[in-house]
């Protein structure tokens, strides 16, 4: 039976290069291999690009982002790209006061946060290479900080909880030391948006690769060697000289190998778990808060997890709630209308009778998502892998293993996905060349 649906497979002509995955990180690559000159197919399981970054139309005619969606001045690589497509982006509303849930006076609530911002500090600054780290999750370093103010610890939990979108207990504290000292902002990691979506960003890059782009195509098997690399992709046998797998770390180990990858990258790859969120667009006849003197940021002490924030721009106004690790969990496992009704609960307890009956709710569900397996990015839970990241970088003969939460600079972040990319792309570039040069020499 095997030999005979081998015979039904069409084996294609061998490109330069194929990409995997076609979000920021995969459309990057494929960009720059495009512009090389080389001969490129990008392949994407969805019907859509742009990986965790995706939009919807709510029923006013609204496009909004779904997925990922802020970023700030000092991410160059999104900017320049925002710029080179005529993309205007606008500045996130944080004039007026935040609102505390369980409540705390303004002076408080800075206070607290000061706290936060120092204790990231410290962590940036550790050792990750010291042995009395080498155990040790995020809760349990937090745990040791014991010159620090109970409530501000709590809030440094509550940050992981909602930014890294895992439970604490889990997180292996060096590596989030290592990936958040990679984080340079010096603005807002949610100073401005697109208000015309940032997918659409990534549909104009899509459209620049024409056909070298397919949609609905799944990778189902991977054949390797050091000469040979072949991807099955539904009855089509596709070869390449290089193989780009632009897909979150948890998604490529979902990919069968033949071989086997090295029981070394197979460890690495298993070191991580996806995110847990959910992001929920509310929608409002008015930016209501904004006559309050309130910003329409709200942050949560309880239940944590849980974050709001202004997303009103020209005609439309609206909050953006939120949620995140065990919270989003929890919420993925239960109806969606009782999910929708606690975001009421709260918004109504935060804001008054207003911000508990809006105009609509708009639910996305990142948990357990079927082609990234969740958002925003994926977390090392795994403490004995220490030199997952390098590992897994580091790759196989032919093949380049790149994702955001890979890269250099801005993990995470659309603006990392960017990066990876072009770094990606620049490797297979550099090794075409240098074959050139050695079959010149011979």
């Amino acid at each position: 039976m095997a030999k005979a649906g081998r015979q039904s497979e069409k084996t294609m002509p061998e490109r330069d290069a194929i990409v995997v995955g076609a979000g920021f990180t995969g459309l990057s690559a494929a960009l720059e291999l495009v512009d090389a000159g080389l001969d490129v197919l990008l392949l994407e399981a969805r019907d859509r690009v742009g990986g965790k970054v995706e939009s919807e139309t709510l029923p006013d005619g609204t496009r909004v982002d779904t997925g990922g969606q802020f970023f700030c001045r000092d991410m160059s690589e999104l900017m320049g790209l925002i710029e080179e497509n005529g993309g205007t982006p606008v500045m996130t509303h944080y004039d007026g006061e935040m609102i505390y849930r369980p409540p705390v006076s303004p002076q408080q609530g800075f206070a607290r946060w000061q706290g936060v911002d120092a204790l990231r500090d410290r962590m940036i600054a550790t050792d990750p290479d010291n042995p009395e780290l080498a155990k040790l999750t995020v809760a349990d370093w937090v745990a040791r900080q014991d010159d620090v103010a109970d409530d501000v610890r709590k809030s440094f939990l509550r940050l992981i909880k909602g930014l890294w979108c895992r439970a604490p207990e889990e997180v292996a504290f060096t590596w989030l030391a290592s990936n958040d000292r990679r984080i340079t902002n010096t603005y807002s990691e949610m100073e401005m948006f697109l208000p015309g979506s940032l997918h659409a960003l990534a549909d104009q890059l899509a459209a620049r690769l024409g056909d070298r782009l397919r949609l609905g195509t799944a990778v189902t098997g991977i054949e390797h060697s050091v000469t040979s690399v072949t991807i099955m992709a539904g009855n089509e046998r596709l070869s390449a000289k290089r193989i780009i797998l632009a897909l979150p770390p948890v998604m490529i180990r979902r990919i069968p190998f033949s071989p086997a990858l090295p029981e070394r990258l197979q460890k690495a790859l298993c070191a991580w778990a996806p995110g847990l969120s959910i992001k929920l667009q509310v929608s409002y006849d008015k930016p209501f808060w904004r006559e309050h003197g309130l910003s329409g940021a709200v942050m949560w002490h309880e239940p944590q997890g849980l974050y709001a924030c202004d997303a009103s721009h020209d005609d439309y106004a609206g909050l953006i709630v939120f949620v995140g690790g065990p919270e989003a969990q929890e919420w993925h496992k239960r109806p969606r209308a009782e999910l929708i009704a606690f975001i009421r609960e709260q918004l109504s307890a935060a804001f008054g009778p207003e911000g508990g009956n809006p105009r609509d709710i708009h639910v996305r569900d990142w948990v357990d998502d079927l082609w990234s397996g969740g958002a925003y990015s994926d977390v090392v839970i795994d403490l004995d892998a220490r030199h997952a990241e390098d590992i897994i970088t580091e790759g196989i003969p032919l093949i380049h293993f790149v994702s955001s939460e890979l890269s250099p600079s801005y993990p995470g972040y659309v603006e990392g996905a960017i990066v990876a990319g072009r770094l990606a792309a620049g490797q297979v570039i550099g090794s075409r060349a240098s074959g050139r040069t050695k079959a010149t020499n011979q």
